[in-house]
């Protein structure tokens, strides 16, 4: 079985228009994520930067223009996403009320960005862990400013953790039941000198350990870690030992995926390999550069048949459509028992 998570661009300034974008069928971003997967054809697909409407909408017609290709993914799901979902609270202690920084997760509006999970097999119960409060994750790093709690008493009290979702999804598959433990992560910068970003970015990327350990309930069967951590092991910002500590678990892999479009694109003075590389960013002033921040971790009892990254050269097959679809590249990973 194929699996593939991607950040690609299917999020709009505002609720309902990646709806219209997806009916006029006229998104150059649209267009190459339809072409990208159509070539790719992932098994199971999650999804890390995708609106969210109450009816399903927008992921149904992008399962229908998908369908056209003859890519069929009759199982489906889409949470609310904590991004742009209100607090009424000051969360992220500028002094203001009602600013993106404000909603459990950064965002303008509810739904914002939030993950959406495309599979040819049926999806199981669920558990979704987006309501967890930061404060309740065994071992939570909160922000102090001063030797106080940053922002407030307050905030930290309604605080959740996730700053998207936080899901434990399993897959009835041909090789057996797969259980995608599935997030996207806050990026660790815009950081005061509390690191609360960072500390959140960090501890979203701890809950999977945490399931792991058992302190979040039963350890899942068949377990794949899979999403955006927004966290590079060797360069760019937040709490990069952290990512070194996870994908050096005994209890997980690391199947390496490379392209060498990353590799012939590397930023100079990069620490980390190019090839792993994921997104691309703008460098030097303008950006944090090419990174590596999707990942696909199969616990250590599945067999890794194959992985890349979909980073095409310029002028080579899909290079447009990839460029098209945003700065994140699509990562898969072949497995089997």
């Amino acid at each position: 079985m194929r699996l593939a998570t991607w950040g690609a661009d299917l999020s709009r300034a505002g609720p309902g228009l990646l709806l219209r974008d997806l009916l006029k069928g006229e998104d150059p971003a649209i267009a190459g994520v339809i072409s990208t997967l159509a070539a790719v054809r992932p098994d199971i697909l999650l999804l890390t930067d995708m609106d969210w409407d109450g009816d399903g909408a927008a992921l149904s017609s992008l399962a229908d223009r998908l369908a056209e290709q003859g890519l069929a993914y009759p199982y489906r799901m889409a949470l609310p996403s904590n991004a742009g979902l209100a607090s009424g609270l000051d969360l992220d202690g500028d002094g203001r009320l009602g600013g993106p920084g404000d909603a459990q997760g950064y965002g303008h509006f509810a739904g914002e960005g939030g993950l959406a999970l495309l599979s040819r097999w049926p999806l199981g119960e669920m558990r979704d862990l987006s309501g967890l409060l930061w404060r309740d994750l065994p071992g939570a790093r909160l922000p102090r400013m001063d030797g106080h709690p940053f922002p407030s008493d307050a905030a930290q009290a309604i605080q959740r953790l996730s700053s998207s979702g936080h899901w434990i999804v399993p897959v009835e598959t041909p090789a057996g039941r797969v259980t995608l433990l599935a997030w996207s992560a806050t990026p660790p910068i815009h950081d005061g000198p509390e690191r609360r970003n960072s500390l959140r970015n960090a501890d979203e990327l701890a809950v999977w350990l945490r399931l792991l350990d058992g302190d979040l309930g039963p350890v899942p069967e068949g377990a794949v870690v899979i999403g955006n951590a927004n966290l590079d092991p060797m360069d760019g910002a937040g709490l990069r030992d952290d990512m070194l500590k996870v994908l050096a678990d005994p209890r997980l892999q690391d199947p390496l995926p490379r392209s060498e479009g990353a590799r012939a694109d590397a930023d100079p003075g990069q620490v980390g390999d190019p090839a792993l590389d994921t997104v691309d960013w703008p460098g030097g002033s303008e950006g944090p550069g090419n990174l590596r921040v999707t990942y696909i971790l199969p616990a250590a009892t599945w067999h890794v048949i194959g992985s890349g990254v979909v980073w095409p050269r310029p002028g080579e097959p899909l290079a447009e459509a990839v460029q098209a679809a945003g700065p994140h590249r699509l990562v898969w990973v072949e497995l089997d028992r």
